[in-house]
């Protein structure tokens, strides 16, 4: 028996919104419709999915690994369209993905002098997009930071870099050499979609601003919602005026991986991914700058400088 893939995008519908009403809107269908493809599919896998009562709509064990293994299967059907439609344009084109602060430059450059047909374009992705846009194909490769939920994909450990504390301008510790975790205690923390940011995995209890994105971060901190954490490569490329960054040894550091999707199986991407790690001391000497802190805002030197 196939799976067909319209029946389980429609189950995912379901299963997200828990109601068939709101699903069938989402889709564009018929309720009625909705339903019949819905036990269609439970026929198909000879087990029921959801469970419908006056109390609304639950799903079953079965129902719940459905789900679970239903976002690959669909990103990857995703996938397999866009690379057919890329072949079909005769081009050879390859999409890298990066986050903030990582430089990609040094593997698109040693890649090119083997491949000087190849297009190589480039993409800025954030945490909570990284893993789908490899799974559907939106990039070929991610230079990632760590945690991924690597189902479905490759990752490569690349090498690792310090974080640093973001803080006011005028916070009592913005003009510190260095500062640990302890020295923050109570502090509010802004959350971010990234967990990468935060000093432990798991919400903290002072959280409050839910913030995206290197830019969002540093202007909720300039305007005193809180403090985040940085890897120090992105404080390198980014500043505000009243942001200060200041180092943090104490935090686990900063892990930046190569990511790949398990379907992919291209040359091209080998290629590319012995470059990315031929050339990681290269990626990784960009943000090793020496921090250090001027009239109480963030300013950063190259460490070769005296």
């Amino acid at each position: 028996m196939d799976l067909d893939l319209r029946k389980l995008r429609y189950f995912v519908a379901v299963a997200d919104k828990l109601h068939f009403g709101r699903a069938a809107d989402e889709l564009h269908i018929a309720q009625p419709v909705l339903s019949r493809q819905i036990r269609a599919l439970e026929h198909d896998l000879g087990t029921p999915l959801l469970i419908r009562d006056s109390h609304g709509v639950a799903l079953t064990d079965a129902g719940r690994q459905l789900l679970t293994d239903a976002g690959p299967l669909l990103a990857s059907a995703h996938a397999v369209r866009r690379r057919v439609t890329v072949a079909a344009r005769g081009s050879r084109r390859l999409m890298v993905g990066f986050r903030a602060g990582i430089t990609v430059t040094p593997a698109i450059g040693q890649f090119a002098t083997q491949h000087p047909d190849v297009i190589v374009d480039m993409q800025r992705i954030e945490s909570d997009d990284q893993a789908t846009m490899l799974l559907d194909g939106r990039i070929d490769v991610g230079y990632v930071r760590l945690p991924i939920d690597e189902t479905g994909l490759r990752v490569t450990p690349l090498y690792t870099e310090p974080r640093v504390a973001v803080l006011p301008a005028g916070h009592r510790l913005a003009g510190k050499e260095q500062i640990t975790e302890a020295d923050l205690a109570g502090e509010p923390v802004l959350w971010h979609a990234d967990p990468s940011t935060q000093p432990t995995r798991r919400p903290h209890p002072n959280a409050g601003y839910l913030v995206r994105g290197v830019d969002e971060t540093l202007e909720h901190v300039a305007a005193g919602r809180g403090i985040s954490f940085l890897a120090r490569s992105a404080t390198v490329f980014y500043s505000h005026p009243e942001v200060s960054y200041v180092p943090i040894p104490d935090l686990a550091p900063d892990q930046v991986c190569l990511a790949v999707a398990e379907s992919r199986i291209s040359p091209l991407i080998d290629d590319f991914l012995t470059a990315a790690r031929e050339t990681s001391e290269i990626t990784a000497e960009c943000g090793n700058y020496e921090m250090w802190q001027l009239g109480g805002h963030a300013a950063a030197k190259p460490a070769t400088e005296e």
